[in-house]
């Protein structure tokens, strides 16, 4: 099963459980998803779908941070509650460890050494990774190897 097809089961999932909260963030995930294949004219992939699904996860952790800014909690938490039902969507996070790992033969297959090759490296790690760590601090640690 697809990742687009599992959202739009859970979707009736929530609808017949009359999970409102739920069944409103399913369907803003739905929403962007269509509009993103109509813009596009294509078919998402699992991967295309999980890239929305992290873009709307940095949204909400952008207007968390906002209205606690703002003081408003009420806000924030419906962010929250909103932030959990994507990140279910999300595949399995890898460990430190496996990220050394990809760092390591990323590095191994650019070649070259030095700050010349983070492109190179980012642009290998990025396919493997998408998704499955948070590519700014994967970024910091091929910043600090190189750098090292």
């Amino acid at each position: 099963m697809t990742l687009k097809a599992k959202v739009t089961e859970d979707m009736k999932t929530a609808m017949r459980a009359h999970d409102t909260p739920r069944l409103a963030t399913i369907r803003l995930l739905l929403a962007a998803v269509k509009q993103r294949e109509v813009d596009e004219r294509i078919e998402l992939t699992d991967a295309d779908v999980v890239a929305v699904i992290e873009k709307m996860i940095k949204q909400r952790k952008d207007s968390i941070a906002q209205f606690e800014a703002g003081h408003r909690m009420d806000l924030a938490d419906i962010e929250r509650a909103e932030t959990a039902v994507l990140s279910g969507y999300m595949p399995a996070a890898l460990s430190d460890a496996e990220i050394d790992a990809e760092i390591a033969s990323a590095l191994a297959a650019a070649g070259t050494g030095g700050m010349a090759a983070m492109g190179k490296v980012m642009a290998i790690l990025k396919p493997k990774l998408a998704g499955r760590a948070d590519m700014a601090a994967v970024s910091a640690r091929v910043k600090a190897k190189l750098a090292g």
